[in-house]
């Protein structure tokens, strides 16, 4: 409320003030068009549903505020007086410092990230073994997995017959060579930083149900990154594939001796290498 200045004046207690009585009519309408743009994507039964709710959400948007602007008055009440606030008194806590046999950070003990790339590389071995297996027994050729593979990156192969993609090819050969390899590093990495922070029987993880995960995403995905490959590919074994890998790089990060993680500013191994508090599982 005013006063004659023009300025808000403090309403008395007693008195009620008019707000704007709340409505959904906005949010309604608001989902209308929501569901008006996704049924051109979808179906066109969603559009109708969404031009039905956006129709009735602007009508009683309309009634709303027009023409005289729907309110309810809210009543005023006295307003007590407000305790004093108090300063808290704030007291600085030292950080703890770790000792023998106490632990700040979780886990304590990870493989370095040398076991990473150490496993990275045997599972892409073990993974390739099985994939030249499945070119020779399929289609008597060691090249075709192989410009399966690279038929992503190379738009050549998207439209080559099987004869040529069980043929040699230099360009074909790099490609698969630096995606596969590319890969493999990164989830033998992905291993180190991953199955310390998971329940025991690492070799169950990784070997089945982190290869078994992945594929279900390849699966996804496998149409719109490689279309040739999604075409001919022979998903069981695929599978097996994934798994000699997960059984492997899983085989290697799991024996290899863990270092401490860093309990303090100071770290005394590192990541990269034995530290003090190595131990062997």
């Amino acid at each position: 409320m005013r006063d004659h200045d023009g300025r808000i004046a403090e309403p008395a207690a007693g008195e009620s003030l008019e707000l704007p009585a709340p409505t959904a009519a906005p949010m309604i309408t608001a989902l209308g068009i929501t569901l008006i743009g996704a049924g051109l994507l979808t179906n066109a039964a969603v559009s109708i549903v969404g031009g039905t709710l956006a129709l009735a959400g602007a009508v009683g948007w309309w009634r709303a505020v027009l023409p005289f602007p729907k309110v309810e008055r809210i009543s005023v009440l006295r307003r007590g007086i407000a305790p004093m606030p108090e300063a808290p008194q704030v007291e600085r806590v030292q950080r703890p410092v770790a000792i023998a046999g106490s632990r700040l950070r979780l886990p304590i003990e990870v493989p370095p990230f040398s076991a990473g790339i150490t496993g990275g590389i045997a599972g892409g071995v073990a993974m390739a073994a099985v994939a030249l297996a499945y070119g020779l027994l399929a289609e008597h050729s060691l090249w075709y997995p192989i410009n399966l593979l690279a038929a992503a990156g190379l738009p050549n192969l998207a439209t080559a017959s099987t004869s040529a993609l069980c043929a040699f090819d230099g360009a074909a050969f790099f490609v698969a060579l630096l995606a596969h390899g590319t890969i493999s590093l990164l989830v033998g990495l992905l291993y180190v930083l991953i199955l310390p922070m998971l329940p025991r029987r690492h070799l169950l993880w990784g070997g089945l149900v982190a290869p078994l995960l992945w594929t279900g995403v390849v699966w996804a995905v496998l149409g719109i990154v490689n279309p040739v490959l999604d075409a001919r590919i022979d998903w069981l074994w695929f599978v097996a594939s994934q798994i000699a890998f997960g059984l492997v790089a899983g085989l290697v990060v799991a024996r290899t001796p863990t270092v401490g993680t860093p309990q303090t500013g100071s770290v005394p191994g590192g990541l990269g290498g034995a530290g003090p508090s190595e131990r062997k599982r």
